[in-house]
């Protein structure tokens, strides 16, 4: 595998290195300093760092802004970008000023529906989906076109394509044929809903491998460390698509509250060192939330530490 863009995300991939991405949620509000903050948390310590764009439909400083200060900071940001509140002049808009500022990696996603955020009665957008984006991101990197048709001499993206996918979610016969669409529209990368539930991840695994797909797009599981067994039991109750067994419950609620953090951190090495050894994982997305400071620790208790240099990265 040889890299195709700037991204220092996309050449770790190609070296054959374990990739680390992790993410930065943007505040409730216009604080510059938030996002500052936690991606210093971070540097060093990971290949790049999502920042999510309204997530839960939820109001928030906007992902674009946020992707440029980390890119200033010295730091490379993904841009996360859902379909949800955009039409395709929009989105086509903010990819041309995305570029501007030498933004190297995308991940496209459709969004949460806009009934569960806090403007639930807003109109959608939806003009296209996650598949139409990554083909939009495409064409305009490698073709240098729009989808209105006009040609671009100069300026075109140059994106390291990244999507999303949850093993996990309903009906679970799908899940590798949905993948499957996304990477034959251009997806280089993926990064998966947070995994609790080895075995079904493992058979959805087998599942790509069989397809071939692990040949094809470059799957970073994800990881999210548990804090307490009252956030175990509220993602597996509350939170649409995410799998959290008994047992993992039971783990948690059997330490003392106090020592439930470190147990959760013990459990999310645990699951590194076994997707380690799993045929097509080649990196990891570690999702503490707002347990940002918790990242570096992870990343090198796991071993994962120092990130490897690359040649050309930014």
């Amino acid at each position: 595998m040889s890299a195709t863009t700037p991204s220092r995300l996309e050449k770790i991939i190609a070296a054959g290195h374990l990739a680390v991405t992790s993410e930065c949620g943007p505040p409730r509000n216009g604080d510059p300093e938030v996002v500052s903050r936690k991606a210093e948390l971070l540097r060093n310590h990971v290949d790049a760092i999502n920042v999510t764009d309204n997530q839960t439909a939820v109001v928030r400083q906007c992902s674009l802004a946020s992707c440029i200060r980390i890119k200033l900071l010295g730091l490379e940001p993904v841009l996360q970008m859902v379909t949800r509140d955009r039409n395709r002049i929009a989105i086509q808009s903010d990819l041309l000023g995305a570029t501007s500022f030498g933004v190297h990696n995308i991940l496209c996603l459709t969004g949460d529906h806009q009934r569960f955020g806090d403007h639930p009665t807003s109109a959608n957008v939806f003009d296209m989906d996650s598949t139409r984006l990554i083909q939009t991101v495409r064409m305009m990197r490698d073709e240098g076109r729009l989808l209105g048709g006009h040609q671009m001499e100069e300026g075109r993206p140059q994106m390291f394509i990244g999507a999303a996918e949850n093993p996990f979610a309903d009906p679970f016969e799908i899940r590798v044929l949905r993948l499957a669409k996304k990477v034959a529209a251009g997806a280089q990368f993926i990064q998966t809903q947070c995994i609790y539930n080895m075995e079904k991840f493992k058979l959805w695994m087998k599942q790509v491998r069989d397809e071939g797909l692990h040949e094809k797009v470059a799957v970073l599981a994800g990881i999210t460390p548990i804090k307490t067994v009252g956030m175990a039991k509220y993602m597996k109750n509350k939170v649409p698509g995410i799998d959290v067994p008994e047992a993992v419950i039971k783990r948690i609620a059997g330490v003392p509250k106090e020592n439930q953090a470190e147990e959760g951190i013990k459990l999310c090495l645990e699951q590194i060192e076994e997707l380690k050894e799993e045929e097509g994982i080649m990196g990891f997305h570690i999702m503490a939330i707002e347990w940002e400071e918790k990242v570096p620790e992870i990343v090198e208790r796991a071993g994962l530490f120092p990130r490897p240099a690359v040649n050309g990265s930014e």
